[in-house]
């Protein structure tokens, strides 16, 4: 009798803060077509269950703000699959447009809680089920908002706006980036930036569509182990910092 080889297929498991709408929501979408087991995260529990159903993911309900939350939401993925491959801290907010000369401490606050200390509670929760994945990959949504260089060329839409909470909130998240990606070697931590897309984020001011901006969130999420590190990207290409 011949040997019989049995090959196992892994699915790749994946979650998505603020994925109920706008970009989480399209990047859902896209990957759970692609194959992911993805988890739709979002504080709305209705709004997140309703997309989750719509694109074939999972619902767990993730409040970035709310340690509990977090930890609960964590707690429940390791139950299920024992790891994670992928996470995208999707979850952002931009805080209006209040005036440099009329922005408090507090307005600043406001929009780090959920655009960088969000952010931090999340990564710090999952980073145990992501160094049990064979290929585990961080994807950070940021913005061009958050390049020095980008917000800095007058050939850039960016450098006309004039904001300090959202940018320099994205210029953190993308220190963040460089910071997780040298101390987790082994963890692919990247930065993207989707462009100035319609979302609620601006009011669905945004020049691109959710399917375009989506589309570096997507190819980020599928990189493998070879895959770039460290670095901030744009679907043209790479970002200056």
């Amino acid at each position: 009798m011949g040997c019989v080889r049995i090959t196992v297929v892994t699915m790749t498991i994946t979650l998505i803060t603020g994925a109920n709408k706008g970009l989480g929501r399209e990047a859902a979408r896209r990957l759970v077509e692609a194959g992911h087991v993805v988890y739709v995260g979002a504080r709305n529990e209705a709004g997140g269950a309703a997309t989750a159903l719509e694109v074939g993911g999972r619902f767990v309900a993730l409040d970035v703000l709310d340690e509990s939350s977090v930890a609960t939401a964590a707690a429940a993925i390791e139950a299920e699959h024992g790891r994670l491959d992928v996470l995208i801290n999707n979850a952002g907010i931009a805080g209006g447009t209040v005036l440099a000369s009329e922005t408090t401490a507090e307005d600043v606050e406001r929009v780090y809680a959920t655009n960088v200390f969000g952010v931090v509670r999340v990564t710090h929760a999952f980073l145990p089920l992501l160094v049990r994945s064979p290929a585990p990959v961080i994807v950070n949504v940021s913005s061009g908002l958050g390049s020095l260089a980008v917000t800095n060329n007058p050939a850039r839409f960016e450098s006309t706006l004039k904001m300090i909470a959202y940018p320099s909130s994205k210029a953190a998240l993308n220190m963040l980036t460089s910071q997780y990606a040298k101390s987790f070697p082994q963890i692919r931590v990247n930065a993207v930036d989707p462009g100035y897309t319609a979302t609620d984020l601006n009011g669905h001011r945004g020049s691109q569509t959710v399917e375009e901006g989506a589309e570096i969130i997507v190819s980020m999420a599928s990189i493998g182990a070879d895959g770039p590190t460290g670095g901030f990207f744009d679907r043209h290409g790479v970002v200056p910092w």
